[in-house]
């Protein structure tokens, strides 16, 4: 009987502790301040706090507010963290319902615009491209840029001013009301600023910012667009996304498939990709790169692990401002370089070769880096911010933030 109790009052006691609220503890040992997300393993939350995978719960800073979170794909929780230097910010878990959470990234599929898949955070936006531009014959390989000059989420607002007044252009144009249609062009192009950004980036037929190919021969094996897609994260803080390519022939490899899961976090003017490639039975050469144009040929810096260039924008003259674009490679034994490799300015006008990080790699092995943008309208006036936003984020990367669940 006196076993029996114990063993019940035991029992007890680990069901208060785990059902009890659960303290978390991130610590920067760095003399800078930092603000970024950080990753907590959903499965000790949810043992702890004695709820099941899936259930809601509460989320509080050290002044009692609740801050938003968000559970991931891959079994995170994220949460957007600022602590100072040599410093340690503490939350707490508990049981409850969250208020609506507030949406900094998102991003989905655009039928409508011939399969895009466009994504945003707090700073900038992206897209690339589907089968159905691949259809129609349009070379655009790489990743294309949108500016954006706040941290409100917008492209969905884009595309839709784009798109519904299209047909009315087109109306007007076949009446020869030339005037009213450029008028109602200029008012609704997402290729004019309407005070919250735009889109003046060149891809075309290159790496457009931070795509990656295959080295082969001197040559650039430029992937096409996506065959399928699958959106695994999307918001509050995160979107993330599965690419899946089709089979290409390469060399001497037959059925080589490009599989790619990028994500996007709030605050980051980086995304992170990691890329690898069914079929491949040798060793294989892959790179990840950003397009340099003909009009600014020196606002560009090859460094060690990284790749840096501030992009003259589709009209330098007219637009007087930088699109800012940069690849991070953490990994070891990647070689960073301007290249001409395939390049043929017959094909590619304007396109005055790219910057490149390259490394040989295994069958199956996984090649991750980063890429990223700002525009000199928002938050990155010049070169020279850009380039120590880029080593902040190097930084970052190579010392993350420590997280403690006590």
């Amino acid at each position: 009987m006196k076993k029996t109790l114990f063993t019940i009052c035991a029992w007890m006691l680990v069901s208060v502790c785990y059902a009890a609220d659960v303290v978390v503890s991130v610590t920067n040992k760095e003399d800078v301040q930092r603000q970024e997300l950080v990753e907590i393993d959903a499965t000790q939350i949810y043992k702890r706090l004695d709820i099941k995978q899936g259930k809601n719960f509460i989320v509080r800073n050290a002044l009692n507010q609740e801050v938003s979170y968000q559970e991931t794909y891959d079994g995170k929780i994220l949460l957007d963290v600022a602590v100072r230097p040599q410093g340690t910010a503490v939350f707490t878990f508990s049981k409850g319902t969250p208020r609506p959470m507030q949406d900094f990234v998102k991003g989905r599929h655009y039928p409508e615009r011939v399969d895009d898949i466009a994504w945003e955070n707090d700073r900038g936006a992206y897209r690339l491209y589907g089968p159905a531009l691949q259809a129609s014959g349009e070379q655009a390989f790489g990743n294309d840029v949108w500016a954006k000059n706040t941290p409100d989420l917008e492209v969905e607002k884009r595309y839709r001013t784009e798109l519904d007044n299209h047909p009315m252009i087109q109306q007007l144009l076949k009446e020869g009301k030339k005037e009213e249609a450029a008028a109602m062009e200029e008012a609704t192009t997402y290729h004019f600023d309407h005070g919250y950004g735009l889109d003046c980036y060149k891809v075309g037929p290159s790496l457009g910012c931070g795509t990656p190919a295959i080295l082969l021969a001197g040559e650039i094996k430029y992937p096409y667009c996506y065959k399928t897609y699958k959106i695994l994260d999307n918001g509050p803080l995160r979107f993330t996304v599965e690419l899946t390519y089709n089979k290409e022939n390469i060399g001497t490899e037959r059925d080589i498939v490009e599989h790619r899961i990028l994500s996007c976090d709030k605050g980051s003017n980086y995304n992170k990709v990691t890329v690898w490639y069914d079929g491949f039975k040798h060793p294989f050469e892959v790179c990840a790169g950003i397009v340099v144009h003909n009009e600014d040929t020196k606002s560009l810096e090859c460094g060690d692990g990284f790749i840096l260039y501030a992009d003259p924008t589709d009209n330098p003259t007219k637009q007087n401002f930088q699109i800012y674009t940069g690849v991070i490679f953490p990994m070891d034994g990647v070689k960073t370089e301007f290249t001409t490799l395939g390049h043929n300015a017959n094909t590619a006008k304007g396109i005055a070769g790219h910057l490149i990080g390259h490394k040989m790699m295994q069958p199956q092995e996984r090649f991750t880096y980063y890429f990223g943008s700002a525009w000199s309208k928002y938050d990155v006036r010049n070169f020279h911010e850009w380039r120590l936003r880029t080593h902040t984020t190097i930084d970052a990367i190579k010392t993350p933030l420590q997280v403690c669940i006590k």
